[in-house]
Parts: structure tokens; C-alpha cells; sequence
């Protein structure tokens, strides 16, 4: 036989026998979490021959056959846990939302937080005893995460993707130890990921996005409880389905719209314009207009929750981010009114900024007053007065960035309201069906942290 077709034969013969492998494992996978379904279905395998393990793209697990077949050989649970692991990275888009985040450390705390999801399944189908040094990790970072009143004493925060890499910026391990968890963790590559462009991964990013959220709504409908215990995997997705904004974008919900004197190129013809000056030397046949409408914030409330539970640090970021939004002169009126409020259980005081200038001295001299318990009420009561008595005429929005643990007003504002919280510290139990929610990640806010402002 030509050697030629011989190696294509065996070839096809070894790759039939890896989509059984991979056929069995997801079939087993199903069978013990069927709410993973739709998320299982998602993946295909595609085999490559150059590649000694396997890597997934978010439509194809790629994997070297004589890798595959030595894994499995080692037991299927190993394998079982691969195709997990690499179903975790797609089900958390962990490919597609690195951002500015270090690669290096990105793809370490990517498998820290999926190897200690599946260790913590307690499936049979995936049970490898973790070794000591898994454990004493995994402890580690739940007790510093949880510490200092971010999360419930009596429940371990999720080890999310973005506070694992929080955590090992905080710990900065030396090269001997950082290589030594990358050794512990690593089960797949992520070179695929680099090659994901942004424009075109989109459409599978937000595919993920919706298997996420039907898995949380499987998982929901069936208990949301293993017979182990808890359900790391159920408290994961929640975090990750839990509603983000980008911060600039947001602000613009509170926009108005209104005339404001600038030249407006879009309303008027050029060619009979320049044809009016060319015929008659100086006399254009159409004038241009000088207004135009714009959406544009003009005046809106920022009320700060200076409660013992809200860090001062965390507050100035939060100021510096909404400077830095102010900076962007297109977004606002050129006469903008902010009314930054401290409460606590009462307001504690008002200042009126009217521009950029302005918030740059206030948060120079920002201190907080207050300290005590939080209470929604009293600054809602303090901004419907102003709106009441005609001080705030044009104030359409009012943005509250606490930790929600407080007493809630039971009727909705005359305007619209936005509860801002950080990602690792805030609970919405009682948040009324009339306000919006937005979740900024800590990361998000403490990047701020030494930016040097421009003049």
C-alpha cells in the first residue's frame, strides 16, 4: 500500500478513536451536570497533529491525538476534567475579557479559578483528590478576599477569574513560585486566545454569554444545590451574569436634549453654499446654522454612602472615574451642575460642582463625613426637595454608589436612580424593581489609583 495512504488511514482511524474519547467524556459530563447542555454542544474537536496538549478557541477544543490518548490512559477522569476546564474558559469568556489585565498573570488566575470550580464539584466523574498545596491556596484566597467585611463571614466568596488575578497582583510570587503554581494549574494552552480579533469574536462571546445564563437558569430551576453541599459553579455564574456597565456609557442615560449655539454641518447643503460664494463673491445661498440639538448631561446627582461599610479609598476612586468622565467636554452642556452628596442615615452635606475644575478641588479636600448607619431615604427626600423648590430645574438622574445595605425608599424618584456597586462587596437584597443597577468591578475603580490627572 502506498505509504502515503497508509499514514492518511491510520490517521482517520486514530482520530475516530479521539471523538470517541471526547464523545464518552462529554456524554459523561451530561449525564452528571445536565444543566451544562447547551454549553457541552457548543464545543466541536478538531485534531492537530503539530499540537503536544490542547487548547480551545471558544468553537473547537484542538488537541494532539497521542496527548489525548496518554491522558486518557492515565484515567477519564483526567480527560473529563480537561474538556471541563476548557468549557469553564469558554463558559466564563475568559478569552475574550482580558483587557489591559498582564497575559501572564491573566492566564494563571483564569486556571486557579477553574481548577478550583472543578475541585469543588465533588463529582465522581471529576474527583482528583487536590493536592495540600491547592488546598492551603484556595483557603488562602478565600480568607483574604472575604476579609474586611467585603463578603459574608459565613459564605467563601466565589474565586472568580477577576479577583484571583487581584489576588496573586497583591501576593506579586517570585519567579520560582509563580512558576511552580503555573505548573500546578496549567491544563491547556491559551495561544488560541491571542488570535481571537476583537470585532470578529463577538458573536461567540455573547453565544457564551447566553449559555451562561440559560446554565444559571438550569442549575436554578433544578435547586441550585450539590448533594455534597454548595454549588461553587452556581455562585461563579451568578457573579459573572450579574449586570456591568461601562461606567461612561451609563452616564449618558441622564442626557438631555437640547439646542445649544455651535455650527451644525449637517444641515445645510454644501454645493449650494459654495455655489452662492462663487457666483456672488460673499454671499453664500444658505447661511449656516449655528444650533444644533445634543444629547448632553446638564445636571445630575452623585450620592456618596459614607457609612463605616464604604471605604474612603475606594470613594476617592470612585470620584476620580467621574472626573474622568466629566473631562470628556462632549458628553455635558458647558454649564453642568453636579450635586455631590454625603449620607450616611442623614446627609451630612451638598456641594455643587460646575465644572472640572471644581471636582478637582473638591477631591483634593474630600473628606468624608458622617460614619454611621446607611439610610437611602433621607438623600432622596434631600434631591426631590430640590426639584420640589425649583433648585435643581434640570435634574434628571441621581447615582448612589454604596454597598446596598440599607433601607431602601418604597416610592420611585421623579427621575431616574442608579445604585452603583463594587463587584466584591455589596449585597441587592431589597433593591426596589424601580432602580437601575450597575456593577463595577474593584479593579475597575482602583486603576484610577495614581493615574496623574491632566491640567
Amino acid at each position: 500500500m502506498n505509504p502515503v495512504r497508509s499514514r492518511q488511514l491510520e490517521e482517520l482511524s486514530q482520530v475516530e478513536i479521539a471523538v470517541r474519547i471526547w464523545s464518552q467524556s462529554r456524554n459523561e459530563l451530561y449525564v452528571n451536570m445536565p444543566f451544562l447542555d447547551v454549553s457541552l454542544s457548543s464545543l466541536g474537536f478538531e485534531a492537530d497533529w503539530g499540537r503536544a496538549g490542547t487548547a480551545v478557541d471558544g468553537r473547537l477544543v484542538h488537541y494532539g491525538p497521542d496527548f489525548l490518548f496518554a491522558l486518557y490512559e492515565k484515567g477519564r477522569v483526567l480527560v473529563n476534567r480537561a474538556l471541563l476546564h476548557m468549557l469553564l474558559h469558554c463558559l466564563f469568556c475568559h478569552m475574550y475579557t482580558r483587557g489591559g489585565r498582564d497575559k501572564v498573570y491573566w492566564d494563571l488566575a483564569c486556571d486557579i479559578s477553574t481548577e478550583w470550580l472543578i475541585d469543588g464539584l465533588l463529582k465522581p466523574c471529576l474527583r482528583v483528590p487536590p493536592r495540600a498545596g491547592r488546598r492551603e491556596l484556595y483557603l488562602r484566597m478565600q480568607r483574604e478576599m472575604g476579609s474586611g467585611g467585603k463578603e459574608d463571614a459565613k459564605k467563601a466568596p466565589a474565586l472568580t477569574a477577576q479577583r484571583v488575578y487581584r489576588f496573586l497582583k497583591n501576593m506579586n510570587p517570585d519567579e520560582r513560585r509563580f512558576a511552580r503554581l503555573a505548573s500546578e494549574f496549567k491544563v491547556d494552552s491559551h495561544d488560541l486566545w491571542e488570535n481571537e480579533d476583537p470585532g470578529a469574536s463577538l458573536p461567540m462571546q455573547n453565544q457564551w454569554q447566553e449559555n451562561r445564563e440559560k446554565a444559571q437558569a438550569a442549575m436554578e430551576a433544578m435547586g441550585g444545590e450539590d448533594p455534597g453541599g454548595g454549588n461553587p459553579l452556581l455562585d461563579s455564574v451568578k457573579v459573572e451574569n450579574r449586570e456591568r456597565y461601562d461606567y461612561r456609557r451609563f452616564l449618558k442615560k441622564f442626557a438631555l436634549l437640547r439646542e445649544e449655539v455651535q455650527v451644525d454641518p449637517d444641515s445645510f447643503d454644501y454645493a449650494y453654499y459654495t455655489y452662492g460664494l462663487s457666483l456672488y463673491g460673499n454671499m453664500p445661498l444658505i447661511e449656516l446654522v449655528e444650533s444644533r440639538e445634543i444629547s448632553r448631561i446638564e445636571e445630575f446627582a452623585i450620592v456618596i454612602d459614607t457609612s463605616m461599610s464604604c471605604s474612603g479609598e475606594l470613594i476617592m476612586r470612585f470620584l476620580e472615574e467621574t472626573y474622568d468622565v466629566l473631562s470628556e467636554s462632549e458628553t455635558y452642556f458647558r454649564k453642568v451642575r453636579i450635586h455631590i452628596i454625603q449620607c450616611d442615615d442623614q446627609v451630612r452635606g451638598d456641594t455643587v460642582i460646575a465644572d472640572r475644575e471644581e471636582l478637582r478641588r473638591y477631591m483634593e479636600d474630600f473628606q468624608i463625613q458622617g460614619y454611621g448607619g446607611t439610610d437611602f431615604r433621607p438623600a432622596f427626600a434631600y434631591v426631590n426637595g430640590l426639584k420640589k423648590s425649583g433648585k435643581a430645574p434640570h435634574l434628571r438622574g441621581l447615582i448612589y454608589f454604596t454597598d446596598g445595605k440599607g433601607i431602601y425608599p418604597v416610592q420611585a424618584p421623579p427621575y431616574d436612580a442608579a445604585f452603583v456597586f463594587v463587584e466584591s462587596m455589596f449585597s441587592d437584597e431589597g433593591l426596589p424593581a424601580w432602580a437601575m443597577k450597575v456593577v463595577l468591578e474593584e479593579e475597575q475603580i482602583m486603576e484610577y489609583k495614581g493615574r496623574k490627572q491632566e491640567p
